[in-house]
């Protein structure tokens, strides 16, 4: 017995040692990796930038891909990218910008900012040369700016026009004898028509047809104005499917040339008077990100909010604007005097009515203390508009979504579908009247139904009272542009829901005049988690996420994401734009 206890301590006094040397050398392993490399900049360099990445609004930290994929470096966000090209432009190491041109996932008010700061970028006289091997519409939309644009001989240019794609559920609904009890209030509000029709209604086909052709005709007159061909021509040639191969494209003067990747490198080589195109000095974005500074100065400061996500209620909600956060971050910001003007970035489709207007709330106080502007990014819709109508001013971008003031509530009666297909059935006991309501598991009566409605109502004058407010218009002009509508900025503008068309970095420049500031330093919120926070919080489903995503994919993760936004629906009044959407530009 005294042997088995000797075995038994020394093992687990074993055991003990390894654990504290393991997490030890795993804390040492993330430090390490927590400061990044300094990166230098060789001069003659080309920045690349590969449009298939998907830059977010604000870099956030992933502890968990800098460990498994120490190399890539942080993306840096679509605003750091903006400000990074407009480095490079009088950058003497910088003699170019190469382009990857192949996808391109970022939105259209996105792409369009990307766009405007590299036709900035050729004021210097450095070249940009423009690359992939089968380019897409919207590859094309940032692409269409280089001096020269490059396709693989056997590749090919994407020029079809752009479509929207809606998956209805009433069928399969019906199906699974599942009813969905809708209410909502606004002609256009869209959100719920998946679950009570089977096609578009009139109302929603007509407003989709408004803010698509007038996002068609942003990226026909783009490329119009860059290639210097007549823009009812690039129509007819989508219209009538002249570009159909890369030899296509090239003959109606969308391309430059077809070549391989290796011969565009020697024609980059041959510009920056180079023998051999192996020795061209390449510098990604990332890399670049992290060899340059790009910081204000001054002794004021402006406070950037990134409002990115879906709106809910609650906290600590990952890639979400959670009411109980944001309302804590507005307050603190509020009451912190060496903040002089907030810039709230909203890129957001919705969510919430209740968590909306507790954001909304504390907007209205911030700005009664410091000035506030919002910046539009791709989304700002529904609920990304009630957070966002009482701002001093309001910057859009203008193929940024906007608009669709409305609301909606949907409570499903699962009696039948649980009766019939599953064979449960359920029983009640109450004390009174509608204790019990809303209910899943029954249809609601009248009574109900017209308290469902009256709520709806009631929350949808609110949101037109909130926007009148802000925008100093009286309740009924509001009515007259709401109604659920989507509007992109260029037209916001004319029906006064946005005041100028602009990046972030406008509204930061607005923000600074009216603070009367000469120079500033930017603060983002919300704040990023250190790197071993982010690594010790959460790894576990951080994990298991990412290893989801790779096994499905990212289409059907997305899909999965939009089911559980359903779920989080349910029952509550929404502020939301619609879901379930597939765009094929």
């Amino acid at each position: 017995m005294k042997n088995f206890f000797k075995i038994f301590l020394a093992s687990l006094l074993a055991l003990f040692i390894f654990s504290i040397i393991g997490f030890v050398l795993l804390i040492g392993m993330a430090s390490g990796l927590s400061k990044e490399e300094q990166k230098t900049v060789a001069p003659n360099s080309v920045l690349v930038i590969d449009i298939a990445e998907n830059f977010p609004e604000q870099t956030k930290s992933d502890a968990v891909t800098e460990l498994l994929n120490k190399k890539k470096g942080k993306v840096p966000s679509l605003s750091e990218l903006i400000a990074l090209i407009h480095h490079a432009k009088t950058d003497s190491t910088i003699k170019g910008i190469y382009i990857k041109c192949q996808q391109n996932p970022n939105g259209y008010a996105s792409s369009e900012e990307i766009r405007i700061a590299l036709l900035d970028f050729k004021k210097s006289n450095k070249f940009i040369i423009a690359y992939g091997e089968t380019i897409t519409q919207k590859g094309y939309w940032i692409a269409n700016v280089a001096d020269q644009i490059f396709a693989h001989p056997q590749g090919g240019l994407e020029w079809s026009g752009f479509s929207y794609e809606t998956m209805f559920l009433k069928g399969l609904l019906d199906k699974l004898e599942i009813q969905p009890q809708v209410f909502y209030a606004g002609k256009f509000k869209s959100a719920t028509e998946p679950f009570r029709y089977t096609e578009m209604s009139p109302a929603n086909k007509l407003q989709t047809s408004v803010w698509l052709n007038g996002v068609y005709s942003s990226f026909i007159q783009g490329a119009s104005a860059q290639r210097n061909i007549n823009a009812d021509t690039l129509k007819a040639w989508s219209d009538e499917g002249k570009i159909q191969n890369a030899n296509d494209a090239l003959n109606h003067h969308l391309l430059d040339g077809l070549y391989y990747d290796d011969q565009v490198k020697k024609i980059m080589a041959k510009k920056l008077h180079i023998a051999k195109a192996e020795d061209i000095a390449f510098t990604g974005i990332n890399d670049y990100a992290s060899a340059v500074a790009i910081r204000g100065s001054g002794s004021g400061k402006i406070a950037v909010i990134f409002a990115d996500g879906d709106i809910v209620m609650g906290k600590n909600e990952k890639d979400a604007i959670a009411s109980d956060d944001y309302r804590a971050l507005l307050q603190k910001l509020r009451n912190d005097k060496t903040i002089d003007a907030v810039v709230l970035r909203v890129n957001s489709p919705g969510g919430s009515a209740l968590a909306s207007d507790i954001i909304w709330r504390e907007i209205d106080l911030l700005k009664k203390e410091k000035p506030v502007v919002v910046s539009m990014g791709n989304l700002a819709a529904s609920g990304g508009y009630y957070i966002s109508c009482n701002a001093d001013s309001i910057y859009a971008e203008a193929n940024t979504i906007t608009g669709s003031i409305g609301v909606f509530s949907v409570v499903p009666n699962l009696g039948n579908f649980m009766k019939n297909k599953l064979g449960i059935t359920f029983d009640r006991v109450k004390t009174s009247t509608y204790a019990d309501a809303p209910s899943t598991t029954r249809a609601l009566n009248a009574t109900e139904q017209r308290f469902m409605q009256a709520g709806v109502d009631s929350i949808y004058y609110a949101f037109k009272s909130r926007v009148a407010q802000g925008r100093k218009k009286n309740v009924e002009f509001i009515d007259s542009i709401a109604q659920g509508r989507v509007w992109i900025g260029a037209d916001a503008i004319k029906v006064g829901l946005v005041d100028r068309i602009g990046d972030l970095n406008d509204a930061i420049a607005s923000a600074a005049k009216m603070a009367h500031l000469k120079g500033y330093g930017l603060k983002s919120y919300p704040e990023n988690k250190s790197f071993l926070e982010d690594l010790l919080g959460g790894y576990e489903d951080k994990v298991k996420t990412k290893a989801i995503q790779e096994e499905i994919g990212v289409d059907q993760w997305q899909a999965l994401q939009q089911i559980k936004s359903i779920k989080q629906m349910m029952g509550q009044p929404q502020t939301r734009m619609p879901i379930f959407v597939v765009n094929h530009p």
